[in-house]
């Protein structure tokens, strides 16, 4: 079973309606014993870093997310803000995130001199693939998707960074390390790039590299 976890912070339906287009079984839902029962789970996300990580936290999802994802180790994928709440922490407010990879969420900050570029980073733009994996194994030649953010992932250990995306800056869009898979922008509004990008993700064996 797949769980969509509903916290409060942005549009789900999008991701349960792809879900659904791919056949997959999912449930939305915010019960830490749903999450406890998961083989896999979604972790969403349109907002503030700190109201997220408040919200698991009230809703007593942090400390079983945490137990399913670092113990158990179920595969778990982030998505926006979601993945900038698996980091350490934040420049957007003073929460702590779940820490599960040596990482950190800045806003984006451009050099004097450089085009001047509207935010939130907005639109469909290209990925880069920066290594062979098992969760991300797209066919096209080209790979772009969806995006709508203002903070961006710092990896510290080169081996997490799965993709990158140019944006005034060179930015890591999707890091993978060990179960802990995270993406910068919206598969779920990526037509079929997003399609491509779920099965993967439902067929994905954590360790497994290509």
């Amino acid at each position: 079973m797949i769980v969509v976890i509903d916290y409060g912070m942005g549009n789900v339906g999008s991701i349960m309606n792809m879900l659904k287009k791919i056949g997959a079984q999912a449930v939305l839902s915010r019960h830490p014993d749903d999450i406890a029962q998961a083989e896999r789970l979604i972790l969403p996300g349109v907002g503030s870093f700190d109201t997220g990580m408040r919200n698991l936290r009230e809703l007593g999802i942090q400390y079983v997310l945490n137990r399913r994802v670092v113990e158990d180790g179920i595969p778990i994928l982030g998505i926006c803000l979601g993945m900038q709440l698996f980091t350490k922490k934040s420049e957007e407010g003073r929460e702590l995130g779940f820490g599960w990879l040596d990482a950190e969420t800045l806003r984006f900050s451009f050099d004097q001199g450089t085009e001047k570029l509207k935010l939130p980073h907005m639109g469909w733009n290209d990925v880069q693939l920066c290594q062979p994996a098992s969760c991300f194994p797209l066919q096209q030649q080209e790979r772009r998707f969806y995006f709508v953010h203002s903070y961006y992932i710092r990896c510290n250990a080169p081996d997490d960074i799965l993709m990158r995306t140019s944006y005034g800056i060179d930015f890591t869009s999707s890091f993978c390390h060990k179960n802990i898979l995270g993406v910068q922008f919206h598969p779920e509004k990526s037509h079929r790039f997003g399609i491509e990008f779920f099965e993967a993700f439902l067929a994905w064996t954590p360790g497994r590299k290509g």
